[in-house]
């Protein structure tokens, strides 16, 4: 295994070589930079798995380093170690929001200077080796949904010339459409697993549309009606038929929809209601509530159920992945909006999808990180050079 790489900043040319004799035991490849401009600049030369950062330098200082240095996208998880005489809890935090990881007071001390070292090149090589690993899952997830969507393709054409064939035959014709509707799960489950993937690694971009809601909304209920009638489930509407503007992903609007009706379909017993409803709030939100009279949600449990493959006892005889409602979150997130869960009477569960109905974002792009969080401050500001969600697929591209 090389040696780590180290990049010491520091205006004082004496202070390397105390940093060199503090550390001449150790086996690390020692750089310097006398400058915060010359050390962002030599970051890609000297390839550096860590950062000890003086914080009184002129020109750029150590916190504002540290700031540019958090904000490029290649060196965002680089350690940072701030190296100051400073020693108010002030000027302390303010190293940490600026990004840093760790922070060590001068005069520096051999021993603690190595552990802190030592303790921050240990973190980062379990963080490289984690990423490793997920780009090794969406590979393989690509992979799967790759091998997976031919025949499945294949597979609804081929049902839907059956359809054609035996438009004649009520019986036949029933069990087509059951079949057709199961292939398309899969295929939204498929598609679900690799928007999902995706979102943990990379970015997405919503294409906002202007659309009439109660239209939308009503097609989706419409698609339903069929699957909730062979379960003897009475779907019905809590709106008025008067039109509601907004502006969307329709195509993302859509399966986030589809994945709540489906749900309280699924959890609904035998011959109980579905009920969906729109409104607006009269303060720019809209919000679509569906609303089921199954087993509900255990308090413990409602946090849990939007969070990839954490799926909850909920109802143990009904099959669940876990990525319905992962998806539904993260893009209802991305626009800027969030999904809920709460209790219904007197008994089930109410799933409401909160979005503004004109997004604070001209150009629709959303950043998420590498664990699938939307940073802060995502809905405030436009992001470029992000990847596209696929409007076929609705995965990711």
């Amino acid at each position: 295994m090389a040696p780590a790489s180290l990049l010491v900043v520091d205006d004082d040319p004496d202070n390397f070589d105390v940093i060199d004799a503090l550390l001449t035991d150790r086996d690390y490849e020692l750089n310097y930079a006398d400058s915060g401009q010359q050390a962002i600049d030599s970051l890609d030369t000297f390839q550096p798995d860590l950062l000890l950062l003086d914080v009184m330098m002129p020109g750029l200082n150590g916190i504002e380093v540290c700031r540019v240095i958090r904000a490029l996208p290649r060196w965002r998880t680089l350690p940072i170690i701030m190296v100051t005489a400073l020693d108010s809890k002030l000027s302390l935090a303010n190293c940490l929001q600026a990004g840093a990881d760790d922070f060590i007071s001068k005069p520096l001390n051999r021993l603690e200077l190595q552990a802190r070292i030592q303790a921050m090149l240990r973190l980062k090589y379990q963080y490289d080796a984690l990423n490793g690993l997920l780009q090794q899952r969406e590979s393989m997830v690509h992979m799967i949904v790759h091998d997976l969507r031919n025949p499945l393709t294949n597979l609804t054409l081929g049902i839907q010339i059956l359809q054609r064939a035996n438009c004649d035959s009520p019986s036949s014709g029933q069990k087509l459409d059951r079949l057709l509707h199961a292939t398309q799960q899969i295929q939204h489950l498929v598609d679900d697993m690799l928007v999902v993937s995706k979102q943990e690694h990379g970015k997405i971009r919503l294409d906002y549309q202007e659309v009439e809601l109660v239209a939308l909304v009503q097609a989706v209920v419409e698609d339903y009606e069929a699957i909730a009638s062979q379960k003897k489930l009475a779907l019905t509407k809590d709106y008025r038929e008067q039109p509601i503007s907004a502006t969307i992903d329709p195509p993302i609007f859509q399966r986030i929809l589809s994945n709540l009706l489906s749900n309280a379909i699924k959890f609904s017993p035998t011959g109980a209601t579905v009920q969906v409803g729109i409104k607006t709030d009269g303060k720019g939100q809209i919000i679509v509530c569906v609303a089921d009279h199954g087993p509900g949600i255990e308090d413990d449990l409602k946090l849990k159920i939007f969070e990839p493959y954490e799926v909850g006892t909920i109802m143990p005889n009904v099959a669940q992945i876990g990525l319905g409602l992962a998806f539904c979150k993260m893009m209802s997130e991305a626009h800027g909006g969030a999904v809920t869960v709460e209790d219904n009477q007197p008994k089930g569960a109410v799933l409401c999808l909160t979005l503004p109905q004109y997004p604070p974002i001209s150009t629709g792009w959303v950043p998420y990180d590498q664990w699938g969080r939307m940073p802060a401050d995502a809905r405030q500001e436009p992001y470029l050079n992000m990847a596209k969600v696929d409007r076929d697929q609705g995965a990711l591209g």
